[in-house]
């Protein structure tokens, strides 16, 4: 896939900063940092992120706004979901999950981080190779 036309959003620079929570490579598009935090996130295929919750005392979660590729979304105890463009999935506070891309696929959205009283994001285990690699 040509990454140039992958979103209407940059895509950014490599994830260094988060790298070590993520299993493969992503980049990260900072597009808003004041009011609502919104970035966008791509990953390469195979690039997942590691479990985690977002944390909140009031509030909070997290909104994925799909924009390209295909990719997974995934709550603690329940099957994985399939991921496109024009996909929203909405993330409550205190859920344990993971996103990322298909295995043969880029995949890009945008992620909000809904406002909230004590947020924090609590980085977990990753996803397991075994795991991962049974969705199709």
């Amino acid at each position: 896939m040509n990454t140039e036309n992958l979103s209407v959003f940059p895509m950014g620079e490599k994830n260094e900063a988060y790298a070590r929570y993520f299993v493969g490579q992503s980049y990260l598009n900072m597009l808003s940092t004041s009011g609502v935090v919104i970035g966008n996130v791509t990953f390469e295929p195979g690039c997942r992120n590691n479990w985690h919750i977002h944390r909140a005392a009031k509030g909070g979660g997290q909104i994925l706004l799909c924009t390209a590729g295909r990719g997974w979304y995934q709550e603690w105890g329940k099957p994985a979901q399939k991921l496109g463009p024009g996909d929203v999935v909405n993330i409550p506070a205190d859920v344990k999950h993971w996103h990322g891309a298909a295995k043969d696929s880029w995949f890009a959205h945008l992620a909000v981080e809904v406002p909230g009283d004590e947020t924090a994001n609590e980085w977990l285990e990753p996803v397991g190779a075994e795991e991962y690699g049974c969705l199709e």
